[in-house]
């Protein structure tokens, strides 16, 4: 059974109804073209039929054949009314497109008459039934996702979305009030841009969900076997394009929820470099202008303090770049007392000498044993140790955690009043990092990602991208990826026998573009020394040998 879900005080209660049938050219589903109408966010959009639900839906609950309410209520996580959402996905879908799920084969056009009566709630779905002795057929329907307009939006809509085979005897028939135009199509067609269709996001990723299956029935199986249907709520972001929709899957999500959970819509979903970007009173973000495939939309420095004594410390601030230098000045609320490196990578420590320079705040950070990909202008003035705590004023306190594995020397620093972990490079966000030996070592990069699995975290600020919620999974899921990853390695070289490592690289690597496999062979190189220092891998001159 889901969680109990309770609908926003100004959200509509809504249900979409998913129409599938088969076709030569494989599953299609049915989709109208909304009126065109000023000031309505869906005008011209393509959609699936639906709408909000009526009072006297209730009234056809006796003349429904499957599911009850209870049993269809605890479906959708509601103590009651889930067969509201059903009847009124039937009834819209009639209203709309004219196909009605019934116990038997209806009259297309005694019951024509009727859709115009329903829709201007001259009549209920129950009148109906009782004036063509029809009962509900709900026994091939089953319930799809829930989806809840952004917050923020003039009119929003709690959506259930239930998902059914098309009557085959009875043809779809548009409105012309609602529906302009009705098509059937499979999801790839639907989502081609040739064919310019208008696709709301919920449309847009339901498209793709149906797109995975070849026939309506593996659709209708999938979908039955769905337990614990999360409510998926987008929200809006503000990027130098206007406002955009951002999915909870999308990196920005998380960020956006913290920043902005009410809906003003004036957090920005894109990084821009230079811009500072205030993420708690105690916060801040500006991101360096060295964008690429192995800095992401570059480099984070943070400037973090207590606002009570108004000094600042900077995390990590990145490459020599005059620009940024004098962005970190000017976010900065007050001085600049201290600096702190997460590691010597050369996107992560030169900008600390100009830091240094400027404001006469000491260095603090270690040196890698390393001296490869090294940053070699680094001088600290300070090296932390690991559960070392940096007072930054009454309120705002870091602890030091030692985190080898990306680098010998890397540190993360905890925020313990709001149990935010500065990662660096040890968690990136959207992508792993590249563990490179010699410095970087694959055995001691799972150790430090385990071992943080002990703190109580909240929030994870990286060294590239956007916060990170929910850190215990974040964590889990990149251990599950390297084990995933060497189990790789260890079944390639099993089925190998020995080979040099280039053999070893398309095999392991297959799911990654060539033009990435140059970092890819180094932490392949990385993982094999691994499973060598488990005994479970040797070398032998230039190849590696299964053990």
């Amino acid at each position: 059974m889901n969680a109990v879900h309770i609908t926003p005080a100004d959200a509509r209660l809504a249900a979409s109804l998913l129409l599938v049938r088969d076709s030569d050219a494989g599953l299609e589903v049915l989709m109208l073209r909304r009126a065109e109408r000023a000031g309505d966010l869906r005008s011209g959009a393509a959609v699936f039929p639906g709408g909000v639900l009526d009072p006297r839906d209730r009234d056809a609950h006796s003349l429904c054949l499957g599911a009850d309410d209870a049993v269809l209520s605890a479906r959708l996580g509601l103590p009651a009314g889930g067969l509201d959402y059903a009847v009124a996905a039937l009834r819209e879908s009639f209203e709309e497109v004219g196909l009605l799920l019934a116990d038997r084969e209806v009259d297309a056009q005694a019951l024509q008459p009727w859709r115009e009566r329903l829709q201007r709630g001259q009549a209920s779905m129950r009148e109906l039934c009782d004036a063509f002795e029809l009962r509900l057929d709900l026994r091939a329907l089953d319930y799809h996702s829930h989806w809840l307009t952004p917050p923020g939006l003039p009119r929003r809509f709690d959506t259930r979305f239930f998902i059914a085979p098309a009557p085959a005897l009875q043809t779809a028939v548009p409105d012309l009030g609602e529906a302009v135009e009705l098509m059937w199509l499979t999801p790839l067609a639907a989502m081609q841009a040739e064919r310019g269709l208008k696709l709301l996001p919920v449309t847009r990723r339901t498209l793709q969900d149906l797109a995975r299956f070849g026939n309506a029935a593996d659709a209708m199986e999938e979908a039955r076997g769905r337990r614990d249907i999360r409510l998926t709520m987008p929200r809006v972001g503000a990027s130098r394009k206007g406002p955009r929709i951002v999915l909870p899957d999308e990196l920005p999500y998380a960020e956006l929820s913290r920043l902005d959970p009410d809906g003003r819509g004036d957090v920005a979903c894109e990084i821009v470099p230079g811009v500072a970007v205030r993420l708690s009173p105690r916060l801040l973000r500006v991101t360096a202008p060295n964008a690429g495939p192995m800095t992401g939309p570059g480099t984070n420095s943070y400037l973090v303090g207590d606002p009570q004594n108004n000094e600042w410390t900077v995390i990590d601030p990145g490459p020599v770049d005059a620009e940024h230098l004098q962005a970190m000045l000017a976010a900065a609320p007050g001085p600049i007392t201290r600096i702190l490196v997460t590691h010597t990578h050369r996107d992560h420590s030169p900008g600390a000498a100009a830091l240094h320079a400027a404001t006469g705040a000491p260095v603090h950070g270690r040196v890698a044993d390393h001296p490869q990909w090294q940053d070699d202008s680094f001088q600290a003035q300070h090296e932390p140790q690991h559960g070392e705590q940096i007072v930054l004023g009454p309120d705002a306190t870091l602890r030091v955690i030692h985190t080898p594995g990306h680098a010998s020397n890397h540190l993360c620093y905890l925020l313990e009043q709001e149990r935010l972990l500065f990662t660096g490079d040890h968690v990136m966000q959207g992508s792993t990092v590249v563990i490179n030996p010699p410095d970087g070592d694959m055995a001691a990069y799972l150790r430090s990602l385990t071992e943080l699995l002990d703190e109580d975290l909240q929030w994870l600020a990286p060294g590239h991208g956007f916060l990170v919620a929910d850190p215990p999974a974040a964590l889990r899921a990149l251990i599950a990826h390297r084990l995933a990853r060497e189990a790789k390695v260890a079944a390639a070289l099993t089925a190998l026998g020995r080979g040099p490592i280039d053999a070893l690289l398309p095999l392991v690597y297959a799911d990654v573009p060539a033009r990435l496999f140059p970092m890819a062979l180094r932490s392949l190189l990385a993982h094999l020394l691994k499973l060598q220092g488990d005994g479970r891998a040797g070398r032998d001159g230039e190849d590696w040998v299964a053990i």
